[in-house]
């Protein structure tokens, strides 16, 4: 049987490859959806699934039904990456003969561009906290931190208050696969950290009675470390506030930062670097134009215009 030996694939992940905490619950859920769709279908306990039913035929079925259900093609691809890599996890232990889904193809996906913001509408978001009150201070440097690194929001809440080198202006970050690398802080996103961590911070950190994550750079209400959910509640209150006329989420600062070098003359690898990707074809997405580059571009090459 199978089911059994999804703890041992996760204890894989984390030991051998580095797994991030997201990945493996991730993968863990994913595994434990495709377990129950086959429970479902052949009504059968999903601990009694067996190898047989591992097969070409049933991930097609498992396909099919999330696409019935609404599921976007890049959900599909990622649980079928998830499935596809327990197979060869079993294949390796040689708790499977051979893969027997090495043909499943990956839905192809819609290439879309990545939302970002203008200049522009960066400042009216930047302006937007209010500097006399300690979470506004807080908000501030978030805001001004996530942009000025291009960072993953998983990295910014992560942060301790040792991860930050005020004499040469970097921050520590640790990625996907516990991945360290070092961002540069501009002066900007200097001052606001610095104003936060002087004057703001320490007015959060008296809530905290229990000292538990007392080291971490961002606090919340309670003088604990912020949460994921929390950052994108913060940057949507002042979306809000400021109007902006799309959706924006901490990813956004992230796209926003990496199409903001590359139109500024940076070059695809040093924005692969500072993004932390492993593959340049990840980070190649971002070569889009703006609408001012397309436009500048034209008047100053084309022979007519």
């Amino acid at each position: 049987m199978l089911y059994q030996h999804i703890e041992g694939f996760l204890t894989h992940l984390r030991v051998e490859k580095s797994a991030s905490n997201l990945t493996l619950v991730s993968y863990k859920t994913d595994l434990i959806q495709f377990f129950d769709f086959l429970s479902q279908e052949y009504q059968i306990p999903p601990e009694q699934v067996s190898a047989q039913l591992l097969n070409h035929k049933t991930v097609r079925e498992y396909l099919a039904n999330m696409q019935d259900n609404g599921l976007s093609r890049a959900t599909m691809a990622r649980k079928l990456a998830a499935l596809r890599s327990f197979v060869k996890y079993l294949c390796r232990e040689d708790l499977l003969p051979g893969n027997p889904i090495a043909n499943v193809s990956t839905p192809k996906q819609e290439k879309k561009l990545p939302r970002f913001l203008y200049p522009s509408e960066i400042e009216l978001l930047m302006d937007a906290p209010d500097p006399q009150k300690p979470v506004g201070l807080r908000d501030k440097a978030i805001l001004e931190t996530l942009y000025a690194a291009g960072m993953r929001v998983s990295e910014l809440v992560n942060m301790d208050v040792s991860d930050i080198d005020w004499d040469e202006a970097y921050i520590k970050l640790k990625g996907k696969g516990n991945k360290e690398r070092l961002a540069p802080l501009g002066s900007q996103s200097q001052a606001a950290l610095l104003n936060y961590v002087q004057y703001g911070r320490p007015s959060l950190l008296q809530k905290n009675q229990t000292r538990e994550d007392s080291d971490a750079l961002f606090l919340n209400k309670y003088g604990t470390r912020l949460s994921s959910r929390s950052v994108r509640n913060i940057i949507n209150k002042y979306v809000d506030e400021v109007t902006l006329n799309q959706k924006v989420s901490p990813h956004t600062l992230r796209h926003s930062f990496a199409t903001h070098l590359l139109n500024g003359g940076a070059d695809l690898r040093s924005v692969q670097e500072l993004l932390g990707h492993v593959k340049l074809s990840t980070t190649q997405i971002y070569t889009h134009l703006t609408k001012e580059k397309i436009k500048a571009i034209y008047n100053e090459s084309h022979p007519r215009r």
